[in-house]
């Protein structure tokens, strides 16, 4: 009879499954440029077309939250940002922000914006991806979570075309995103939108967003670790 061995469940409880943490510069959002430790979790139940993390959806390596705090420790940083995948598809994302706020540390959230995020730790600034025509998932967007946004989260929408920027200034406008929130963020596709195409866009309509680039992909080419 095969013999498979089995983590014990009291272990389980407290860990997490990593696929990288490496310390870079922020590439966007309202840090971006700011030295910061990423930890990218495993996993993702979307698969958006112009997704650049795919390498994130199996693998990785179990860790405990202890080890995870650890290791993040040992660049000191001052900010945190915990992304994926979909970091919200593994419970034990919870605690894992509750203990790096409770470590002092800036930490922000980069979620899909398809999963529940009312249990998100109030000090993190969530980063929260609304889901535009374009991305093949708008229909995976849990617009229940808009009720769950505070003054210093930030709102996402990657621009795929004209229509997903039409798209992207109605829900802008339909959930007054721009004064619920310090940060609407506009970023073009990779190879879709060109950035100076969305930044004539936004000027012409005079947006209260925030048009921005990747800056990771400027400066490393979008190479895992960076």
């Amino acid at each position: 009879m095969a013999c498979f061995a089995v983590t014990p469940v009291a272990h389980m409880k407290d860990t997490l499954r990593i696929t990288e943490i490496f310390f870079s510069l922020q590439g966007e959002a309202r840090t971006a440029g700011l030295p910061t430790v990423f930890v990218r979790l495993t996993g993702c139940p979307l698969r958006c077309q112009y997704c650049d993390t795919a390498y994130a959806f199996s693998g990785g390596e179990l860790l405990s939250l202890e080890t995870i705090l650890e290791r993040v420790a040992s660049y000191r940083p001052r900010y945190i940002c915990v992304t994926g995948g979909e970091p919200l598809a593994q419970p034990n994302c919870i605690p894992l922000l509750e203990k790096l706020c409770d470590a002092g540390y800036e930490v922000s959230l980069e979620t899909s914006g398809a999963l529940d995020v009312s249990a998100v730790d109030p000090r993190v600034s969530k980063v929260v991806d609304l889901k535009t025509p374009g991305s093949a998932e708008m229909g995976r967007n849990r617009y229940e979570n808009i009720e769950h946004l505070q003054p210093h989260d930030q709102v996402k929408f990657v621009i795929c075309s004209r229509e997903d920027y039409d798209w992207s200034v109605s829900k802008v406008i339909q959930y007054g995103l721009a004064e619920r929130v310090d940060e609407v963020l506009f970023s073009p596709s990779h190879g879709q939108v060109s950035g100076r195409q969305l930044a004539e866009w936004v000027i012409a309509d005079n947006l209260p967003v925030r048009m921005q680039l990747q800056l990771h992909k400027i400066l490393w080419n979008d190479e895992p670790g960076h």
